[in-house]
């Protein structure tokens, strides 16, 4: 049975489980766009391991992969994969578990970067300088959460610990759940934008929420305040956030991801002179990449191409 392995960017795959009782193994360490030479790589695959959303696997592609059998990616939840088509054409998918607290420990890592200038000051001394400017400190600020979900209640209770206040605002949230959190509800996106010295972001990535965060929500944004999205790049316009940016709108934006990636080298985002000036820090989709989440999600994928083999799918979503 030949199995490919998509996207093993940091060559961890491998090592991170036991792979040999599955099969032939194949790694792929890049990640393919154009549709005719992905069909042409992964046609003779029975097995396909994706991680998220790194390779999407829609109807035509799955379509035109006659050999495979089943696919299994990382997580429980994965857009990119049309799951009626695979459905339709007789092929299992199946998920893995993922850790709890990566993507909000990251969040965290990325306000205190921003709020504190450690990029630019570090980059300062590393030049043979010494301090440039002033941080600030986390305490008393307000901490603003789009999306009030699993990674947002975590986000809460982080910012609480740096002595932050914390609102949210989302379109399903409830006064219940706010209260539940001990968190102020704001009655719009522009109310919460206008509260926060700090909006961080915690949404699933919909049709609702696709280009949600864009010129309206940025103009609201009290002057100096940063904003973080380590939750998927479309809920955020991009054209937008960088008008805000070099308008002083946002001081600092943080962004873990992006509407296309790997980011492409002539994407806008790649601002040098805000990214110099440390206005833009940008950082390559790290919120899930961890040690031990991907010994977690590989060794998963090794556990459910064994069940599959055996008859028994595990953590099927077809």
């Amino acid at each position: 049975m030949r199995i490919a392995i998509l996207d093993d960017y940091t060559d961890t795959a491998i090592p991170a489980a036991d792979w040999s009782d599955t099969g032939e193994i194949t790694v792929f360490h890049d990640t393919l766009t154009d549709r005719a030479a992905l069909i042409e790589r992964l046609r003779p695959f029975e097995v396909i391991c994706a991680m998220r959303e790194r390779t999407p696997l829609p109807a035509e592609l799955i379509a035109a992969l006659p050999n495979l059998k089943l696919i299994v990616t990382s997580g429980m939840r994965n857009k990119a994969i049309d799951l009626e088509a695979a459905r339709a054409c007789g092929i299992t998918v199946c998920g893995t578990e993922l850790g709890k607290t990566n993507t909000s420990e990251l969040t965290m890592a990325l306000i205190l970067a921003a709020n504190r200038r450690l990029l630019p000051e570090a980059e300062s001394l590393r030049a043979g300088g010494w301090q440039v400017a002033l941080g600030r400190e986390l305490a008393g600020l307000t901490l603003g959460l789009v999306g009030l979900g699993r990674i947002g209640a975590q986000m809460a209770g982080l910012g609480r610990a740096f002595g932050m206040e914390i609102a949210a605002w989302s379109q399903n949230l409830t006064e219940a759940r706010c209260a539940a959190l001990g968190v102020q509800q704001c009655a719009s996106l522009t109310e919460l934008m206008g509260c926060a010295d700090v909006v961080s972001v915690h949404l699933l990535l919909s049709e609702r929420t696709t280009g949600l965060i864009g010129a309206d929500a940025f103009a609201a944004m009290r002057p100096g305040a940063v904003f973080v999205n380590t939750s998927r790049g479309p809920i955020v316009d991009n054209a937008s956030l960088l008008k805000g940016l070099r308008a002083g709108q946002i001081q600092v934006a943080a962004l873990d991801v992006f509407d296309t990636e790997p980011l492409p080298k002539d994407h806008p985002l790649r601002d040098e002179p805000l990214i110099a000036e440390g206005r833009l820090l940008l950082t390559p989709h790290l919120g899930y990449a961890t040690e031990q989440n991907f010994r977690l999600a590989y060794g998963q994928m090794v556990e459910a191409i064994q069940a599959w083999k055996a008859g028994n799918p595990v953590r099927a979503l077809t």
